[in-house]
């Protein structure tokens, strides 16, 4: 099974060359010009994972991989979009790999198994001259909603069970569909079968967070990314530090799911992931986060780390990740694709 790891956890090229470097197939990237920071910066197999319908977007997408030499490989789950993207490609004379979205269960994108249509549009993609059609796409986003590893393991399971189904239906209308992509840390984390599927495309693996911890298919110690903060005020019920909403974000889940107390875990610095010392922080204003105190005292100026909920969004509301290597700071990279939501 191929790996393409989903840069928007990272967003950072050193990280995505460390990916490349331990066998990656390429990345796969959520919007354009996430991707093209990524294709500017010599990587030359993307996928991106997102619908795409707006020309202008397309125009600056193709054309960057048809100068770089790029394997680009796109998703659709519509006739409109077939259309988009078989105009620009046709303009540039780029050849442009062309993945089916199947909804799975999250119901955000993607065509159901069901679907009376499906046949006719993917017959629809390959009268195209220049889009091939490579397979399947799907994303049980679902599995971080669900209450443990049992149950994402069994909705990873469902997913297989979906996409091969779709394979066989369209191998039977004489349409031969060579790649088979699911994603989803969670649901690789939980999966004990992948069998026929030629690809996975986690993300959040490469930090890890609260979601797959609440799961229980991680330990704490797998968790990669941390927050540095400082407490800057104290009361008798919390401390007060200067990582709000605009470090931690708001989220308590993905997808907009909850099931997480709190919006992260706090240790002092010195006991980090010392569950004796683990706070939550309950609330958040935009700069100031509140932390529920327990049986000991820290003291104003003292240093904590954080644990996010969410290390995606968290990644990209920063600029920089300081690298530690046995509790030494080795690097700084820059999240050179923080911002790019276009």
């Amino acid at each position: 099974v191929n790996v393409r790891p989903h840069i928007k956890t990272h967003k950072c090229i050193e990280l995505a060359r460390q990916q490349i470097d331990a066998g990656a197939v390429g990345i796969t990237s959520s919007k354009v010009d996430e991707a093209l920071v990524f294709i500017n910066n010599g990587i030359r197999s993307v996928t991106v994972a997102y619908p795409l319908v707006v020309d202008s977007k397309l125009d600056r997408l193709i054309a960057a991989a048809r100068a770089h030499d790029v394997d680009l490989r796109l998703i659709i789950d519509s006739p409109a979009g077939v259309d988009a993207i078989a105009q620009v490609a046709g303009r540039h004379q780029k050849q442009i790999s062309i993945f089916l979205k199947i909804d799975v269960g999250l119901h955000r994108c993607g065509l159901t198994e069901d679907d009376p249509g499906m046949v006719e549009l993917v017959q629809k993609i390959i009268r195209e001259p220049n889009l091939n059609f490579v397979g399947l796409l799907s994303h049980a986003g679902h599995t971080y909603g669900a209450d443990d590893a049992e149950a994402a393991r069994k909705i990873a399971q469902e997913e297989c069970g979906i996409m091969n189904r779709v394979r066989k239906k369209l191998e039977s209308n004489g349409i031969e569909v060579p790649e088979v992509s699911v994603g989803s840390t969670p649901g690789t984390l939980a999966s004990d079968s992948y069998e026929g599927i030629t690809e996975i495309r986690p993300g959040n693996y490469i930090f890890m967070d609260r979601m797959p911890l609440r799961l229980k298919v991680i330990e704490l110690n797998q968790i990669a990314l941390s927050v540095l903060a400082t407490v800057v005020s104290k009361n008798a019920d919390y401390f007060i530090i200067d990582s709000g909403s605009k470090t931690l974000s708001s989220d308590q889940g993905a997808h907009g799911m909850s099931g997480m107390e709190g919006f992260g875990l706090a240790y002092p610095l010195d006991q980090f992931e010392d569950t004796n010392h683990e706070m939550i922080v309950t609330r958040l204003s935009e700069e100031h986060g509140i932390v529920i105190r327990k049986d000991f005292d820290l003291a104003i100026g003292s240093k904590v780390r954080l644990i996010p909920n969410h290390s995606c969004v968290v990644a990209n509301l920063l600029n920089t990740y300081t690298v530690l290597k046995d509790g030494q700071i080795t690097a700084q990279w820059d999240i050179a694709a923080r911002g790019q939501v276009h």
